[in-house]
């Protein structure tokens, strides 16, 4: 690895944990936050998730924000958000009061995932 950083989002590396539901799914997975961006952020966990899924993420201090799974591989999994989020408020320590206020966001097209394709679109190889 060079020391290049090719990213064009910064990102912060800690650890926390979220609870993560595919949607229309009725329960929620933990899973740990490796990387997080305003943009959005690495999970891992135990739970089945595919490139393309729709998720809600709950982050502490930032509530429940909508995405998609941009990436899978072995129990890692990239979520980009469907909004921008302030990533340093999940630093910060949880008050307890007023957790679930909405948090100020705006919608990133940087981010956003691809649609998944349509199966009848798909060609055999």
């Amino acid at each position: 690895m060079t020391g290049l950083e090719t990213r064009s989002v910064s990102r912060d590396s800690l650890f926390l944990l979220a609870n993560v539901r595919v949607e229309q799914a009725s329960d929620h997975s933990r899973v740990r936050v490796r990387n997080l961006s305003d943009g959005g952020m690495m999970g891992e966990g135990t739970m089945r998730v595919k490139r393309g899924n729709r998720v809600e993420v709950e982050l502490r201090n930032i509530g429940k924000i909508g995405g998609s799974v941009a990436w899978v591989q072995d129990q890692r999994f990239g979520i980009a958000f469907d909004e921008e989020v302030d990533s340093q408020l999940a630093r910060k320590p949880s008050d307890g009061v007023n957790d679930d206020a909405p948090s100020t966001s705006s919608t990133s097209y940087a981010h956003r995932a691809p649609p998944t394709p349509e199966p009848r679109r798909l060609r055999k190889v």
